[in-house]
């Protein structure tokens, strides 16, 4: 039935994993992974709980389609509210991990409490036991920490999500990462998971995943890959990645640069995936090594990279001489452009230690590029910056930036802060490009109005993964029926979030697609009307939880610098980002009042009430 029907409850403070079974009927309203882990943190903690308290929790789970040989069917996510935003947080991971989660027996981990001291937790299948860090890996990187744990337990094929020096220093951003460069990302998952003392999640599975009709769930999904694997969308992420992108903002007008204060940057060919595969004259060898897979996956977007030996990043850290993951665009926008640095080198190094210590990529370079703004205006001194001069496009300062906050020593403490309490901490909020406290994406709002108003209404601060308006904004500036575009992307993804498929297959399969897959594996009649309702509630649900956490549609704003100042080339040139004209509209779709709240008939009809 694609479900095993059960959770692991782990209770930290008392030092004890109980199995529990799943509430199925849960299940046939959230299906899983986003929707069904929300449920559970709703209906378990206080909306307005510290988000680093004893009190909240953290959840890891799976889709149905999890483990399966559905194409992308790795997806895990997890699942809090979010010390970077005091929203609920899902982030969603690839990788082996979920897929060893559910092939461990295992449909969802409920973490909750804290620890007496620095815990692992170890999952052989049905056993699951709480095992002593201190002294082990706590304190170690995430990649010294999975080697540590597979070397302990001898089984090179366990699958390990953890935290590095960002997590155990609560950076506000921190991931959860998981085989070495994947990452639960965004938000700050794992400055929860620090604030527990819980270092690792280990697994290893044996158990398998069954689904309700095997051979018709064979026949579907090789259909499905039939799709899939020759459509165009699939050639571009395997032969270019995300990086891809690049080049498209940049045409566009829609690259944040310098801190959004200009959507182009003059040195794209400096840091652009043409740039990524330039063979090196120093080795004779171009950054970009090769594609890396997640589980089940066909498409194969992840980058490996290599840095230039002679580098001044890595001149006597043989650590780094080697293959590591490599640039996604939104790592790449948001560590080069954003900052205004055009050394592709640097930008790589920057981007592996934030996998090694477990940062978001995203809300570090964004925060770097803020704090590279009040260095200029003269709010940040090299008092701060140990004598650095810290202005934008200074490839060295961004290096060092990195180390320091990935390992939270010194100023990288204020950088762990996130953009928006550094710029208040330095009296100047308004240099912080965020969206309910979360760094933008690599998207600027001004030339891309459905995306303004993606970021403005998601439930976890801006966000490039929860709507889905590229195709339209990238056709058209204006914000005339963005609102219908952003509404009914946000209900589809969320419930694909909530399958265990990657969102990236939405480029060439559409809802039917979806929901023949996981009707051949589950029980329960799944339609693509059914797909969609349940999508919708889950935007609503996490919707009342933040309600419930005191957000409201004040909240559902952008940063004065986009609303006000137009964009000064591209597309975009001369707009600002119309949100006040789509915002009542999009409330108007959704149900929900002027002040944000979704209304009494909007929640009866969701079965929310």
């Amino acid at each position: 039935m694609a479900w095993h029907g059960k959770l692991l409850r782990v209770n930290l403070t008392k030092g004890t994993c109980t199995p529990e079974p799943l509430n199925m009927e849960w299940v046939k309203l959230y299906l899983g992974q986003r929707g069904l882990g929300t449920k559970y943190l709703y209906e378990e903690i206080d909306p307005k709980v510290d988000p680093l308290s004893p009190d909240n929790k953290l959840i890891f789970v799976t889709g149905p389609l999890t483990g399966t040989c559905a194409s992308t069917g790795g997806r895990y996510s997890v699942v809090t509210k979010g010390p970077l935003t005091g929203t609920v947080a899902c982030s969603n991971s690839g990788g082996q991990f979920g897929g060893e989660l559910k092939q461990a027996g295992w449909d969802m981990v409920i973490i909750e409490g804290k620890s007496a001291k620095p815990v692992y937790l170890m999952l052989v299948d049905d056993k699951a036991e709480l095992l002593d860090a201190e002294g082990f890996i706590w304190g170690e990187t995430v990649w010294d920490t999975e080697d540590a744990i597979k070397k302990r337990h001898q089984d090179p094929l366990i699958r390990i999500a953890s935290i590095g020096g960002a997590g155990e220093g609560l950076s506000r951003y921190a991931c959860i990462m998981n085989d070495r460069d994947r990452a639960a990302g965004r938000s700050g998952v794992g400055a929860v998971m620090g604030s527990k003392l819980l270092k690792a999640v280990a697994v290893r599975g044996t158990t398998g995943v069954a689904v309700n009709y095997p051979k018709r769930f064979l026949d579907v999904t090789r259909e499905k890959r039939k799709i899939l694997d020759p459509s165009p969308a699939r050639a571009r992420y395997s032969g270019l990645g995300t990086m891809a992108m690049m080049d498209v903002t940049q045409a566009h007008g829609s690259l944040p640069t310098l801190n959004c204060r200009e959507v182009q940057f003059e040195h794209i060919a400096d840091v652009n995936v043409k740039k990524q595969h330039t063979v090196r004259k120093s080795d004779g060898e171009a950054p970009y090594q090769g594609n890396k897979a997640c589980f089940a996956c066909s498409i194969g977007c992840g980058r490996m990279a290599k840095i230039d030996p002679d580098h001044f990043s890595i001149k006597g850290k043989a650590r780094y001489s080697g293959v590591t993951g490599g640039l996604e665009y939104e790592s790449a926008y948001a560590v080069g452009p954003m900052c205004g640095v055009q050394d592709v080198e640097a930008a790589t190094y920057a981007s592996a230690l934030c996998n090694e210590h477990g940062m978001d990529p995203i809300s570090f370079g964004a925060t770097v590029a803020a704090a590279m703004e009040l260095f200029m205006e003269g709010a940040i001194t090299t008092e701060q910056t140990e004598g650095r001069d810290f202005s934008f496009g200074n490839a060295e300062a961004l290096c060092w930036a990195a180390e320091v906050t990935g390992t939270a020593q010194g100023f990288g403490k204020d950088l762990g802060l996130g953009a928006l309490r550094l710029c208040e901490k330095y009296g100047h909020p308004e240099f912080a490009m965020v969206v309910k406290g979360q760094e933008f994406p690599g998207y600027d709002p001004r030339a891309m109005q459905g995306m303004a108003l993606g970021y403005a209404t998601s439930n976890r601060g801006a966000c490039h993964l929860k709507a889905a308006p590229f195709q339209d904004d990238f056709q058209r500036v204006t914000p005339d029926g963005k609102a219908k575009i952003v509404k009914d992307s946000q209900d589809y993804i969320a419930a694909i979030d909530s399958s265990g498929l990657c969102t990236f297959t939405k480029a060439a399969w559409g809802a039917p697609d979806y929901a023949d897959q996981i009707d051949a594996a589950c029980d329960g009649d799944w339609t693509v009307e059914r797909l969609l309702e349940l999508g919708e509630r889950i935007y609503n649900l996490e919707r009342l939880f933040n309600n419930a956490a005191g957000f409201t549609a004040k909240d559902d704003t952008l940063p004065k610098r986009v609303l006000t100042e137009p964009a000064k080339g591209g597309a975009g040139k001369g707009h600002v980002a119309e949100l006040a004209k789509m915002l009542p509209e999009y409330y108007e779709l959704r149900g929900w009042t002027p002040d944000g709240e979704p209304t009494t008939q909007t929640l009866s009809r969701l079965g929310l009430a």
